[in-house]
């Protein structure tokens, strides 16, 4: 199934914590001189038009992107994020949006690479426009579950893996698992980003999927924020990232930033807690027994 298209929830809430746990990998990353390299399993179109007539349907980015922009002086800590969006936006605002390949490309280093996969024909066709012209920058048109694990381990290597699934299918909780502990076993150095949305009651699979993760991975780091609190239909409340061999310092900065993101996108008082219906947002280690 090929159903699902980011352009309708570019700048969202959930793209907001994706983006900003991106920037504080990369800045973590890059305090070193080596190269390094940037994996994308469901690198997307890149680019992304918020004033399209896809954006405009759901408007997502007002309460994501649109609320932390209006207070981006106050996130010193995202300034990689913010300048990748000025970059896309010379005349100001952010109706051009990156995806996640776009804010690694602008962060990176010019010995640095990008391995992006997406199998969406149109979606590699507006990547490929967007970022093709890098010499930094290898595009595969293919499944990205298949060829992560395919292409590592990666030269040079040093680096991060975002694994960012639609989630459109109930197999990609299992994939993503299976990808993730394949990929572990064939770069265990590496760093590793997951994404994953927390849905209604009835749909959520964000506990089955740390359930499984936990049973491949000894421990890895758990940030969530939710922006309401959760219900029975299938909307996204909120989302999570896993982050496996997070770089020196990255725990502390995280840690620092995630409730204050949440007092910006939260619709109610944000809460810190465990998973339930009054927790805003989460922050902790899982380790195996």
């Amino acid at each position: 199934m090929l159903s699902y298209l980011h352009g309708f929830h570019a700048g969202n809430h959930a793209d907001v914590l994706k983006h900003a746990v991106l920037a504080l990998l990369l800045d973590a990353l890059l305090v070193k001189p080596k190269p390094l390299v940037f994996l994308d399993s469901h690198a997307g179109s890149g680019v992304y038009d918020l004033t399209s007539e896809q954006a405009r349907k759901t408007d997502e980015s007002a309460d994501g992107i649109g609320r932390l922009w209006a207070r981006r002086e106050s996130f010193p800590e995202l300034a990689r994020y913010f300048d990748a969006i000025a970059a896309l936006n010379p005349d100001g605002g952010y109706a051009r949006y990156p995806g996640s390949p776009q804010l690694a490309r602008h962060c990176l280093r010019a010995d640095d690479r990008l391995i992006l996969m997406e199998l969406h024909k149109a979606e590699v066709r507006t990547l490929r426009h967007a970022l093709d012209s890098d010499p930094r920058v290898n595009i595969h048109h293919r499944d990205g579950f298949e060829g992560l694990t395919a292409l590592l381990p990666p030269k040079p290597p040093r680096g991060l893996v975002l694994i960012d699934p639609p989630y459109e299918v109930k197999t990609d909780v299992d994939q993503v698992a299976d990808c993730l502990a394949a990929a572990h076993a064939r770069w265990p150095t590496g760093s590793y980003a997951i994404w994953y949305p927390r849905l209604g009651v009835q749909r959520d699979q964000a506990d089955r999927l740390l359930r499984k993760l936990s049973r491949a991975i000894p421990e890895f780091l758990v940030a969530e924020l939710a922006v309401r609190p959760q219900a029975d239909d299938f909307g996204m409340h909120g989302s999570g990232m896993v982050i496996v061999n997070p770089p020196w310092r990255f725990e502390e900065r995280l840690g620092t930033l995630l409730p204050r993101l949440a007092d910006v996108l939260a619709t109610e008082s944000p809460q810190r807690g465990t998973r339930g219906e009054s927790a805003c947002w989460r922050f902790e280690w899982l380790r195996r027994g």
